[in-house]
């Protein structure tokens, strides 16, 4: 039986006070949008069916249904089955929409010869060494959970659609919004799928010097199932949402899918396990697939890491930036990349990605295009900034890895990726080396694709947790995160000096923390507290289900939220 969990009464956790969301949308003049999860699909069905609702969706990824149901009669559908039944309201997913970027990072309408754009981040993490090595993420499928590809038939489609040895990469396609699998139904008229698609595997090649050509993408031979759950301005549910997992999970082994990538973030109203998109979320991940999430835009504030990058068991990326130059020196965390801890005191980020003034593939007559057109190239290329784009670059390193090694885990691909992260540093007063970022800010470091797949750790993410208990309500789990009474942040319980990775893997040696860097002296990575009645985060709030939303279909879920370049 779960325990209860106690939230704290701390000002960093102020944010994510809820209030009953079903009392707020009783009072509708007709039928409103709700998740109902039971024992099974077929009871939760049976429950709307007996108090007159209609089932829109059937969620047996979560044991749900969607239902459009009379507000009058959502007390009844409680009650069903003897309080058996879990009755949620059913979250807008709404897009930022028009920001205005800074101009700075503007692509340049050149091209270099026929082969087009270098567009640099390849490079930057290693995976063009890779790809001259053949690993290149060929048999290897991503899905990408998102507004879905361009399928016009244009020099933009052959990049995403075409694998790198000239075969159809595009397996499958999927609307949940309107439950149809068919081809062409993943048609983005958004532009945010197509670019972030591209950023992981675009086929497209720049001759930098002599014959040595480097691939836009990270993984140019990998396959793509496309779900398209958002629409042209980037609108969606939690229900759309959830039947595009429920759908990748059910065709996992149809088209082979290794990785789902999930370039959103919406702000958590509730512990991850109670969120019913966190749920579909970790049931991808018991499943056996390598579920990359983006951090969120809403940096450089702590706790502001998003659904479901907020699940611990999968890898969440933020974003640094290379400030529009080819010099190391002056890259830097970008501001907007949300920062951690979690609620419930995990470290995230896992780790971050060039996601700063990130070139990719866009049609000019896309809708961000069209908003914001001074950031395409009048060609093909489009600069955009985000987490959404640092997650696709790990998804693309995570199908490098699962090409070179098939028999990783998702457990040994985050290990793997975080061990082999390289942590931004600098020099003290003391001319010792010392973190530039804090683990909540950049968690293991910046991803490097050749030493994440040459790596050989194992047993070094995750330990602790396990998905299985979690997903049946049994036991949830809570990180080492803390604050101290100043405001600062630390991760509590552990001794010594140095970054200590697991029992047997010390990280990064001779970096060492500083208290003035929100940390304390020493941790262990992904070492998870049980969730208990003793848990000490405060006792003035107990949580129970009848606290998960706040007013219900009006929060905000960015598939595209636009922030200035970097």
């Amino acid at each position: 039986m779960t325990n209860p969990m106690r939230t704290s009464t701390l000002p960093w956790i102020a944010a994510v006070a809820l209030l009953a969301a079903l009392p707020a949308i009783a009072a509708a003049a007709g039928p409103v949008s709700l998740i109902v999860q039971a024992g099974s699909v077929e009871e939760a069905a049976a429950a709307v069916a007996a108090v007159g609702g209609d089932v829109t969706h059937r969620l047996g990824v979560i044991r749900a249904v969607g239902a459009t149901v009379d507000p009058g009669r959502i007390s009844a559908l409680e009650s069903f089955g003897g309080n058996g039944v879990r009755v949620l309201a059913n979250r807008t997913a709404r897009a930022a929409k028009k920001g205005g970027g800074s101009g700075r990072g503007q692509v340049k309408a050149k091209k270099i010869e026929k082969f087009g754009l270098d567009t640099e981040y390849a490079a930057f993490i290693d995976a063009d060494k890779l790809q001259r090595m053949g690993i290149d993420g060929g048999g290897v499928t991503i899905a990408f959970l998102d507004t879905g590809i361009v399928l016009d038939g244009s020099q933009i489609e052959s990049g995403v659609a075409e694998r790198a040895d000239g075969g159809s990469r595009v397996l499958g396609q999927y609307n949940s919004i309107d439950d149809v699998e068919a081809p062409g139904a993943g048609f983005d008229a958004s532009g945010h799928g197509t670019h972030v698609s591209s950023v992981a595997v675009s086929s497209f090649r720049a001759k930098v010097r002599g014959n040595d050509r480097r691939y836009n993408g990270i993984a140019p031979n990998a396959d793509l199932v496309v779900v398209k759950a958002f629409d042209a301005d980037g609108l969606g549910t939690y229900l759309d949402v959830i039947r595009g997992i429920d759908w990748i999970v059910g065709n996992k082994d149809r088209f082979g899918i290794r990785v789902l990538n999930l370039s959103f973030s919406a702000e958590p109203l509730s512990h991850y396990w109670d969120d019913p998109l966190n749920q579909a979320v970790m049931a991808a991940w018991r499943a056996g697939i390598v579920v990359v999430a983006s951090a969120g835009n809403r940096g450089p504030d702590p706790m502001t890491v998003g659904v479901p990058g907020n699940v611990p068991y999968v890898i969440t990326v933020g974003a640094m930036s290379d400030a529009a130059t080819s010099n190391p020196t002056d890259d830097f965390l970008a501001s907007f990349s949300s920062t951690g801890p979690t609620l419930e005191g995990f470290v995230k980020p896992e780790l971050v990605a060039p996601g700063g003034h990130v070139m990719g593939l866009m049609s000019q007559t896309a809708q961000i295009a069209l908003e914001h057109p001074e950031f395409h190239d009048g060609v093909n290329y489009f600069t955009m900034s985000g987490t959404s784009q640092a997650a696709a670059i790990v998804s693309g390193v995570a199908a490098l890895m699962l090409q070179y090694d098939p028999a990783l885990t998702p457990d040994d691909v985050k290990c793997r990726l975080m061990a082999s992260a390289r942590p931004a540093t600098r020099a003290d007063a003391d001319d010792e080396l010392v973190l530039a970022y804090s683990v909540f800010q950049q968690g293991a470091g910046l991803v490097n694709a050749r030493d994440a797949v040459f790596a050989r750790e194992l047993g070094c993410a995750n330990r602790g947790l396990d998905v299985e208990l979690d997903l049946a309500g049994r036991i949830h789990f809570g990180g080492r995160a803390n604050q101290a009474e100043d405001g600062t942040y630390y991760l509590a319980g552990l001794e010594g000096d140095g970054f200590i990775w697991n029992d047997a893997f010390i990280w990064s040696d001779g970096v060492k923390f500083r208290d003035n860097y929100f940390w304390a002296d020493a941790f262990i990575w992904s070492d998870a507290f049980i969730w208990s009645d003793s848990y000490a985060w405060g006792d003035a709030f107990i949580w129970s289900d009848a606290f998960i939303w706040s007013d219900g279909l009006s929060e905000s879920m960015s598939i595209n939220l636009w922030v200035d370049q970097e």
